[in-house]
């Protein structure tokens, strides 16, 4: 992946709760590798995948909505926000 560049992931609530951790760099091109490489890392946390597929996303603070991840080019220092459902409000 040549063109691959360095984004934050930040998780939020029950998302860094699954991760074990608030925020991590990964390489990616796309959103949907981005992802990937992040369920990858969290493979030994089964929880972490249900909650990422359940979480909303923003990019930079723009909502990822129902736009497919993999169509979503990144730039170099792009943040990614994982912000899982909860009650409340």
């Amino acid at each position: 992946m040549s063109d691959a560049t360095s984004v934050t992931v930040r998780y939020w609530a029950a998302a860094k709760e699954a991760a074990g951790l608030a925020e991590e760099q990964v390489s990616a091109t796309t959103l949907a590798d981005a992802l990937a490489h992040a369920r990858a890392r969290h493979a030994d946390r089964p929880r972490f995948s249900h909650v990422l597929g359940l979480s909303s996303l923003l990019i930079d603070g723009d909502p990822v909505g129902s736009r497919d991840p993999a169509t979503i080019r990144l730039g170099d220092g792009a943040r990614i926000e994982v912000l899982p459902p909860y009650a409340g409000g």
